[in-house]
């Protein structure tokens, strides 16, 4: 650094000099030299004394920061998803730089529509539900009626009265003076969107860094391999999208055939539970619940037609639809889903089918042909 040394430095000195004789154009950090004997005892003990330190620091740093790197994983999940797209519109020969504005713009676009066309409706069926309130907690003291012979077994009126007054456990003036919550979660949405953009827009950089971290022998495979698993990130995401759209929609058009209540609510209802896996026979016991305050035929009618959308959406829309870019055996989902929602939550049953489908693509390239040339 050219700084002026003292008599006492002269080992220091002759380093520099040697260093400024390595340093060239190029090679401006100098030729690597030898590596380290890894079989000499003073090596392999520090190696494993660091790899403890190592271990033990990593742990502790990723649990103080699990929140921020769940954001983080959600946003790559996303971005993971979307690139199929951004890629599809590059090899037609769009730049890059567009190819991300449109899909960006897209997504943002088809938000907002769902949003601005749903929100009247609920906040109408919403207030409906307020003022249609105190004729069911009428129905439930009359014990002829369904609801008062179920209130007389499972004590309807007293948890939603406990629901409502705040002496049960989870209660809704508990969770409407959480605003901080609220706000929360909305900064979450927000880091997560600027994050999955950030990621989209730098895909290629990231995908670049990623295989340079694997040997250069194994690089041609393992780039097959990543993208592969891109690819079905993206069939996933797009294909659970599109499948929970049309169980939102046909939740819509049964209940207003049949005049059960609240259709459009409970068509955004289901369409939210089916984005994970299962999520649509939940909604269609919520729809079914709601179904029997009409008659319970018609109750009856609607959980056999969730089970007929059930079947044909394992048998039908998903096969073509997602194809056969995620296929994940049924004991294997029920497994991932149980592991990732008790690991993560929503998130963790969210990602978890993916997640299997990645595990189980580098289980048949890598793990089962290396047990079996052993």
């Amino acid at each position: 650094m050219g700084q002026p040394h003292r008599d006492d430095e002269g080992v220091i000195v002759e380093a520099e000099r040697r260093a400024a004789r390595l340093r060239s154009d190029e090679h401006r950090f100098g030729r690597r030299g030898e590596r380290f004997d890894r079989r000499s005892p003073f090596v392999m003990g520090m190696t494993a004394s660091a790899g403890v330190a190592v271990t033990y620091a990593a742990v502790r740093v990723l649990g103080s920061m699990s929140s921020v790197l769940v954001l983080i994983g959600v946003a790559m999940f996303f971005a993971l998803g979307l690139e199929t797209a951004v890629s599809w519109l590059v090899n037609h020969r769009l730049p890059r730089w567009a190819a991300v504005t449109a899909v960006v713009t897209l997504v943002f676009a088809l938000i907002a529509g769902t949003v601005a066309a749903t929100i009247p409706p609920l906040v109408q069926e919403a207030r409906q539900l307020a003022e249609q309130l105190p004729h069911y907690l009428q129905h439930m003291q009359d014990r002829s009626s369904l609801l008062g012979r179920l209130d007389e077994r499972v004590h309807l009126q007293q948890r939603i009265t406990e629901l409502v007054t705040g002496s049960g456990r989870f209660t809704v003036a508990g969770v409407v003076r959480t605003g901080s919550e609220v706000f929360g979660v909305l900064s979450h949405i927000g880091i997560v969107a600027m994050l999955t953009i950030y990621f989209l827009a730098d895909m290629r950089r990231i995908r670049a860094g990623f295989y340079r971290l694997m040997p250069n022998s194994r690089r041609p495979r393992a780039i097959l391999i990543g993208d592969e698993v891109v690819a079905k990130f993206g069939a996933y995401l797009f294909g659970n999208v599109l499948t929970s759209v049309i169980a939102g929609f046909a939740t819509f058009v049964w209940c207003v055939l049949l005049d059960v209540p609240y259709a459009v609510l409970l068509g955004v209802v289901v369409a939210v539970l089916d984005l994970f896996p299962y999520g649509s026979t939940v909604g269609g016991f919520v729809v079914a619940a709601v179904a029997l305050s009409v008659s319970i035929p018609i109750a009856i009618a609607t959980v056999a037609f969730y089970m007929g959308f059930r079947l044909g959406e394992d048998y039908l829309l998903t096969p073509r639809i997602i194809g056969r870019a995620v296929r994940v055996p049924a004991g294997v989902t029920v497994v991932a889903v149980l592991l990732g929602a008790a690991w993560l939550g929503v998130v963790g049953a969210l990602v978890a089918i993916p997640l299997a489908a990645a595990l189980q693509l580098l289980a048949q390239e890598l793990l089962f042909p290396a047990l079996d040339e052993a």
